[in-house]
């Protein structure tokens, strides 16, 4: 369990490195830009956009990280006949493809 919490707690570290930078970057193409350089006003757009996509990559590895423990769901059980044929057949066409690639 220490491990887990160990790597919860670099995913909270790295949001929180990669807002810091996005918002100090903004501040300062956002001076920069308002004293005149053209070409800031694309980095003023660009870092909330950064920072945005830190929050993104936040959220998905902390609901990866923490779906790991949920129990599978069980398989489902096969009541349909029809079904239970299908899978039959599919297995045996699997077999026979296997064999013809091992013929040749």
């Amino acid at each position: 369990m220490a491990e887990k919490t160990r790597y919860i707690f670099r995913i909270h570290l790295g949001l929180f490195l990669a807002e810091v930078i996005c918002l100090s970057a903004f501040v300062i193409e956002m001076s920069r830009a308002l004293s005149g350089n053209i070409l800031s006003w694309a980095y003023v757009v660009e870092w909330p956009i950064l920072g945005a996509y830190a929050v993104y990559m936040w959220r998905k590895l902390l609901k990866e990280e923490l779906s790991i423990d949920e129990p599978s769901p069980p398989p489902a059980v096969a009541d349909d006949p029809r079904l239970v044929a299908w899978n039959e057949y599919l297995a045996r066409v699997h077999s026979n493809d296997q064999s013809d690639q091992h013929e040749s």
